[in-house]
């Protein structure tokens, strides 16, 4: 299969190195695609063009007209491949019942094969290897950038899908700004936040801070949280600046269980710190970072019980962390060339235990782990641009987990920039995940000799862009296929064990498009199609998006339109059967400029009352409205 999907590739790339071919000849004139600067395919600012991997792009815009307090729902809808779980209208949880699990091209990031990124630092529960979704808030992003195939080259384990970079906010501009966001609706739902940006000459800073709550749609489903972000960064001279940021998040969460299976008092009590220190240098033909991060939670959860049955004696908690070092220089040795070498080192773990609180223990603590674990890796990344029709890419990892061993991760791809603004992209790249404490060392089934998951990826990508810009489309074709993948077996007269016999073979394509019609109206859409050897939950085989904005004046109207179809809530085993989903979303969102400062705003949705459910058990609500003000001053 991997021979006739790298024929199928190549075969649709000819022709248009065919047509470059041919352009380079006559020597007619070609329209040059708009440039589009990343930073996630590669450590350093990137024209988008000359990675070999896709990187799709939400920005501020897009985030701030979606007008949701957390980042996920926005992603969802405008990724193709990329699907995010919910059970509520707000909030997302931990531990049984939890959604936010986040998946691409049939990767699930539950179990830590989707990193969130922070400025480049990862994210995720030191102990379950996890993302936590509700720390991820739309007030701290400028925007996001979500690379689709594996990136562990740069970023190591748990990038083994690909990475999630949130890139905070700052000020480029003299003077002071402040945005205030407050909005009220469905099941007595409060969200509110509150943005201050400034610079003054070579000092810059962002404060934000948000409180959001909900009743739930259905009994024992009440959320709330606070939360707050800073960021302070001094431009030391031409060359040369440091920042600092810190963000904080605390969530109180109940889960009512599945419908099937209800449960009283399942409560969690969840905070999540993050802070980090960067110094950065960027001159003509080099640029480079230092950062240092820190990453922490404390996690207080009582699992529940069944109605009319005796509550849980103890409470679980735990205390994790992640600190990190990263240390990176670019290097321009010749026209076309960047050559970036860089250090990673990472330690993270924890410890979790049970608080006994009545019964025969009660004032006692039984402890389950308390491990920590180390990552150091090198890496070195080529580009090479060969006249002005090609980029050729590469890359090596050398990553030594301290329980484990070494792991070497290559990377390859080229990149061929066409006439009237067209790019081709083909790439073949390895990903990996290391082990979690949980597997290896907390609660049945863990092991202790579990190997590394690895996978290798491969990709066709086409990208044009029309009309000055107004309109672009893209479309990927992919395959990837896993082993060593780690999952639970039950084993006779015995407790069920994880072992490394799981595997994955994926392949789809994605598709998406935008088209600014006017000065008053753009459009959106989105597709893909996945194809799994294996089915897997939480990954729809459909999903479409189409969504269109109108601007008039101080009126706003945006519309978005998603389909998921054959999204696997359960799939076959032993004990159940495959259930798979299929659902129309309508979301509206209206905004009118009241005056100069203040705009009201309304949104609405799932307008069409369906009735569906992501997580299995876990019915979504049905036509919901929310309406507030934004302030700006």
């Amino acid at each position: 299969m991997e021979k006739r999907f790298f024929a199928v590739m190549l075969a649709g790339m000819l022709p248009a190195v065919m047509l470059q071919a041919q352009n380079d000849k006559t020597g007619k004139p070609e329209t040059q695609n708009l440039k589009e600067v990343v930073v996630t395919g590669t450590r350093n600012q990137t024209d988008a063009r000359h990675l070999s991997m896709t990187v799709s792009v939400v920005d501020r815009p897009a985030i701030e007209g979606r007008m949701q307090p957390s980042l996920l729902p926005v992603l969802s809808e405008q990724v193709p491949g990329l699907f995010v779980t919910s059970r509520s209208l707000m909030g997302y949880g931990v531990s049984g019942g939890a959604a936010g699990g986040i998946s691409i091209r049939g990767l699930a990031g539950g179990s830590g094969r989707m990193m969130v990124l922070i400025d480049g630092h990862p994210q995720y529960m030191g102990l379950m290897g996890h993302p936590i979704a509700d720390a991820y808030q739309s007030f701290m992003a400028q925007r996001v950038e979500v690379l689709r195939s594996p990136a562990s080259v740069l970023y190591g384990s748990n990038a083994m899908g690909g990475v999630i970079n949130i890139v905070t906010r700052g000020m480029d501009s003299e003077g002071v700004k402040t945005n205030v966001h407050a909005g009220y609706g469905s099941y007595n739902t409060l969200e509110s936040e509150f943005t201050t940006r400034f610079r003054k000459s070579r000092l810059s800073g962002t404060v934000s801070g948000s409180y959001n709550r909900t009743d739930g749609h259905r009994d024992n489903m009440s959320f709330e949280q606070y939360g707050g972000y800073a960021r302070l960064g001094y431009q030391l001279s031409d060359a040369w600046s440091v920042k600092a940021d810190a963000d904080i998040t605390h969530f109180n969460a109940s889960q009512p269980g599945a419908v099937t299976a209800l449960l009283d008092d399942a409560d969690q009590r969840i905070t999540r710190g993050v802070t980090s220190l960067a110094v950065e240098n960027r001159y003509d033909k080099t640029s480079g970072a230092v950062s240092v991060f820190y990453n922490w939670g404390h996690h207080w959860i009582n699992d529940g019980h069944t109605p009319g049955s005796e509550p849980l004696d103890y409470r679980f908690k735990s205390d994790d962390f992640m600190t990190g070092v990263n240390v990176y220089q670019s290097a321009s040795l010749f026209e076309g060339n960047t050559i970036t070498a860089g250090f990673d080192y990472f330690r993270f773990g924890g410890k979790a235990w049970n608080d006994y609180i009545s019964g025969e223990k009660e004032g006692q603590r039984a402890d389950i782990v308390d491990k920590q674990q180390d990552e150091v890796a090198g890496y070195v990344s080529l580009r090479q641009d060969i006249g002005s029709w090609l980029t050729l890419n590469g890359g090596l990892r050398a990553d030594h987990h301290s329980d484990m061993g070494t792991e070497w991760i290559p990377q390859a791809g080229l990149a061929f920039h066409l006439p009237h603004a067209a790019e081709v992209k083909l790439s073949a790249s390895k990903g990996f995940r290391y082990p979690t404490i949980r597997e290896m060392y907390m609660f049945p089934p863990q092991n202790k000799d579990l190997q590394p998951e690895k996978l290798w990826s491969y990709e066709l990508a086409l990208s044009q862009s029309l009309m000055e810009g107004r309109l672009t489309y893209g479309v990927n074709v992919f395959y990837l296929k896993g082993d060593n993948l780690i999952v639970t077996v039950p084993r006779q007269g015995a407790t069920p064990l994880n072992m490394n016999t799981g595997g994955v073979e994926n392949s789809g394509v994605e598709l998406q498009g935008a088209w600014r019609v006017s000065s008053s109206f753009s459009a959106d859409a989105n597709y893909s199609y996945l194809h799994m050897t294996t089915p897997v939950i939480a990954s729809p085989v459909h999903k479409a998006y189409a969504g269109g904005t109108y601007t008039r004046g101080r009126f706003s109207l945006a519309a978005g339109l998603q389909y998921i179809g054959s999204l696997y809530t359960s799939v076959a085993s032993r004990n159940t059967e495959e259930q798979t989903e299929d659902f129309f979303l309508l979301n509206m969102r209206a905004s009118y400029q009241a005056t100069g400062n203040v705009a009201v705003w309304l949104r609405g949705e799932n307008l069409l009352a369906q009735s569906y459910e992501i997580n299995a058990g876990y019915p979504m609500p049905r036509a919901t409205v929310m309406a507030g003000i934004n302030v700006n001053f």
